[in-house]
């Protein structure tokens, strides 16, 4: 029973920090879109800059705090080297820009008010997910 209980709080925190943004805020919670509209070429200024960047901070900060407390970070480790993860990170990204979202916005925020766009990007996140570990695992 241990083993659900953290991720059941995990969960729990993931849900509340969505309905707290959209409830204080009026904004979905997609990560791509927090920290990509602190990027080049047009980087948010002001308040905009200060939620997002905060909003960030509390997301890395998350596993540090854990850590602290637990002696865990939650973080597995990594299973392929600094290379691989690069170039997955730099797919998600574009993956991300393409699919004007991410699995946050889509698949906690989308889902949950029953965008019919967002059914489908999850459906399209989930397929290329299993896609992609079906070929690295069994044909590379």
């Amino acid at each position: 029973m241990e083993q659900f209980i953290s991720p059941t709080i995990g969960g729990a925190l993931i849900a509340l920090s969505a309905i707290l943004m959209m409830g204080m805020m009026g904004r979905i919670t997609g990560i791509s879109g927090i920290l990509g509209t602190l990027l080049p070429p047009a980087p948010a200024r002001g308040g905009e800059a200060v939620w997002r960047i905060a909003f960030i901070a509390g997301l890395l900060g998350g596993p540090l705090l854990l850590q602290a407390v637990t002696g865990e970070s939650g973080i597995g480790a990594p299973v392929v080297g600094l290379p691989m993860m690069i170039i997955a990170g730099f797919i998600v990204g574009v993956g991300t820009a393409l699919g004007s979202g991410c699995t946050s916005g889509h698949g906690i925020c989308g889902l949950s008010r029953l965008s019919k766009r967002s059914f489908v990007a999850v459906g399209t996140f989930m397929a290329t997910g299993v896609a992609t570990v079906f070929v690295v695992r069994h044909l590379l």
